[in-house]
């Protein structure tokens, strides 16, 4: 019996489901009923992988429906599956055609499906994703009462106190979650012990980088985004370049190279050399990033204390 790949265009109130290459197709309803009617038809053939593409959280509950069933899960990146389909030439969309090219992009790529965060994990991550959104939100409003009239700047000055008072509940709440579990403590306190990380820093990454300390260096650096991409063609040599990943991971290990360059000794040192070879500013801090994730990659794999060296 042929190996199945199971792609899932998921809306708002329905879900597509594509088997390829079998070519078979169905859809259900997104909600219990449809839910279980798609367990229960998936458990019946030889899948693979079941890739569900990310909607903006429509997909969450699918992901979780089909994880707790044991069923191979996986979330696909919608950019990667719209430029797969275009390299195909498929230039029709509608949702039953979207769940197919999902599968076979799925079935070409064959990705591992990673285990999904547990509840105190995605509830850490929720904390920090709304952390970062109140804070941009106090930037835009800072850089609004510069230029607004004395009438504007009460109304901002009101809404930068109710944010400022929520931004520090959140602050409490991310502090009670970190102290009601052992193992995040253990591992905020060696990340935060490296010169350059604080804790905003370590807790971004227990949230949004569970695989923190048990992927190699490479694959870590690949999964922020923080692996140049080589661009050569024939004797053409282009510049290589980073992208991709986890963008909200990669945005705070940078603003934490730029801390340590300065005063992370052994960084500071490494920062240095690659100025004095003539690297660019920005391309050497990105570096420093990229060297600090592989250190603190090796703390957490080896549950030893940064030695600063």
């Amino acid at each position: 019996m042929e190996t199945i790949y199971v792609g899932i265009d998921v809306s708002k109130d329905r879900l597509d489901v594509h088997l390829h290459p079998a070519g078979d197709s169905f859809h259900v309803s997104r909600d219990g009923a449809g839910l279980t009617v798609l367990v229960e038809r998936l458990r019946a053939v030889p899948v693979r992988l079941i890739a569900v593409e990310a909607t903006g959280g429509f997909e969450s509950v699918v992901v979780a429906e089909l994880a707790a069933a044991r069923l191979p899960v996986w979330r696909a990146n919608p950019a990667q599956v719209r430029a797969f389909a275009q390299a195909l030439g498929r230039r029709a969309k509608t949702d039953p055609l979207d769940a197919a090219t999902i599968a076979h992009y799925a079935a070409a790529t064959q990705p591992e499906p990673r285990p999904l965060p547990d509840a105190e994990t995605q509830q850490l991550a929720d904390l920090i994703a709304r952390r970062r959104q109140i804070i941009q939100m106090m930037t835009a409003e800072r850089q609004r009462q510069k230029r607004a009239s004395k009438r504007m700047q009460k109304s901002i000055a009101r809404l930068l106190k109710a944010l400022e008072k929520e931004l520090s509940s959140l602050e409490q709440d991310l502090d009670d979650s970190i102290g009601n579990q052992p193992a995040w403590q253990a591992k905020e306190e060696l990340l935060t012990a490296v010169p350059g990380v604080g804790k905003t820093v370590a807790r971004t990454l227990l949230a949004e980088l569970p695989e923190l300390g048990s992927l190699a260096r490479r694959p870590i650096a690949a999964l922020v985004g923080l692996a140049p991409w080589t661009r050569q063609s024939g004797k053409w040599r282009g510049k290589a370049f980073i992208g991709g990943g986890r963008a909200s991971v990669r945005a705070v290990l940078y603003m934490a190279a730029l801390a340590a360059a300065r005063h992370n000794p052994l960084l500071a040192e490494f920062h240095r050399r690659l100025r004095a070879a003539g690297k660019p500013p920005k391309i050497a801090i990105i570096a420093v990033a990229r060297k600090l994730l592989t250190i603190l990659n090796a703390i957490i794999r080896d549950h030893r204390p940064w030695q600063g060296a």
